[in-house]
């Protein structure tokens, strides 16, 4: 590479002095963005690698723990509808006087009217794993309360 014939000459024209001056600011600047281009982001990744790997190894349990559960559900052996509508109705009785079922076919709508967040999910994953549902619809709002009213529709499978 050759530099034009005007830096040429102001760079002759400079002392001796002035020359290490301008090198010694230039291998600065080199070096900071030689930093902030390659040494400091390597340096953060190798920091928070081990906090990474961590929370990464967690994801990867859980996952394995949905895999299992996955698995032992399609091992189970088929329901018939009505075992499915049978089973349901035994565990609404958890959610209190103020939940109501209502099946038409292989749907089912549940209306909740004062229900807590808690109960309502500890319902839907006991249901969605002993009577095998799906929801498929949910339209809850929380009152003033601080519950849960609303419906829920879910499917009753035969698998």
């Amino acid at each position: 590479m050759t530099l034009p014939p005007v830096l040429i000459a102001r760079w002759s024209a400079l002392a001796r002095r002035e020359q290490h001056a301008v090198l010694a600011a230039l291998a600065l600047v080199l070096g900071a963005l030689l930093w902030w281009v390659a040494l400091a982001p390597a340096l953060s990744t190798l920091r928070t690698a081990p906090q990474q790997q961590r929370l990464l190894d967690t994801q990867l349990e859980q996952m394995q723990r949905l895999q299992q559960q996955a698995k032992a559900l399609q091992a189970q052996p088929p329901l018939t509808l009505a075992e499915s509508r049978r089973l349901l109705e035994a565990s609404v009785k958890t959610l209190g006087p103020n939940a109501q079922l209502t099946v038409v076919g292989d749907r089912v709508t549940l209306t909740l009217k004062g229900a807590s967040a808690d109960a309502v999910a500890q319902w839907l994953t006991q249901a969605r794993l002993t009577a095998r549902v799906s929801p498929t619809e949910a339209r809850l709002v929380r009152n003033a309360a601080g519950t849960w009213d609303g419906a829920m529709v879910l499917i009753l499978s035969t698998r």
